[in-house]
């Protein structure tokens, strides 16, 4: 088989969600650092970091060749060939895979623990009502811990894409702007699948579950309390 050109990587619907991803939860640290008078902003970007999840959730599913779960477990079990050189597929690499892992889940707790968390002075998340106010706390606490190991996570990122690049001469950015990367071994053949229905199917399904949980926390949200009538003379 003749190797040469570029093969297709990375989908539209992947490439969006990625940038779209990177610059939410960054977003929110910002807005959680500073608290105060942003701390609004902070909720709605974890709805909006929410919504993404349940799309790339359901993206690994029916989205192109190299963004399915398959794929990316697969990948994980490949150290010992990469460590050896020996790694010859396309998409992400061994390191890379427990990397994408690692940060979904750890987000996906920073998301959960922040729906549930409060601290009775200047933050609820919508679904605080659903645990005890001690459990609510604990959640704020561990949301708030929780930021420092996502904050290592981010660094180790982008310093492996700094490397990449760098010194591998693998220019990651480009690929995951371009959708296309250089084919390095015969064996490397484009991305297929991915739908334009399957992407407007994880998009709406990400959007109504940032809607059912805003419209479960409307209704455990108790009614404000009767202001009694004045009784003047």
């Amino acid at each position: 088989m003749e190797m040469s050109g570029h093969i297709k990587l990375w989908d539209a619907p992947l490439r969006l969600f990625h940038w779209l991803f990177a610059g939410a939860v960054i977003a929110a640290i910002v807005t959680g650092w500073i608290g105060g008078s942003l701390m609004p902003w902070h909720g709605r970007l974890g709805l909006l970091v929410l919504g993404l999840l349940v799309f790339r959730l359901i993206w690994g599913f029916v989205g192109s060749t190299y963004a399915r779960w398959p794929r990316i477990f697969a990948a994980t079990f490949g150290v010992k060939d990469y460590l050896q050189g020996n790694w010859r597929e396309a998409g992400h690499n061994p390191l890379g895979a427990f990397s994408v892992l690692a940060m979904l889940l750890l987000v996906s707790f920073q998301v959960a623990s922040g729906l549930m968390a409060t601290d009775d002075i200047a933050f609820q998340g919508p679904l605080h009502a659903l645990v005890s106010s001690e459990t609510g706390s604990a959640l704020s606490g561990l949301h708030r811990q929780a930021k420092w190991l996502l904050l290592v996570l981010i660094g180790m990122h982008i310093a492996a894409i700094i490397y990449y690049t760098l010194v591998m001469r693998r220019p990651l950015v480009r690929a995951m702007i371009a959708g296309r990367t250089q084919r390095e071994h015969p064996s490397q053949q484009d991305a297929r699948g991915g739908s334009l229905p399957a992407a407007v199917l994880a998009i709406a399904l990400g959007a109504a579950c940032v809607w059912g949980v805003q419209a479960v926390g409307d209704w455990l949200r108790p009614e404000p309390a009767a202001v009694a009538p004045s009784l003047d003379w």
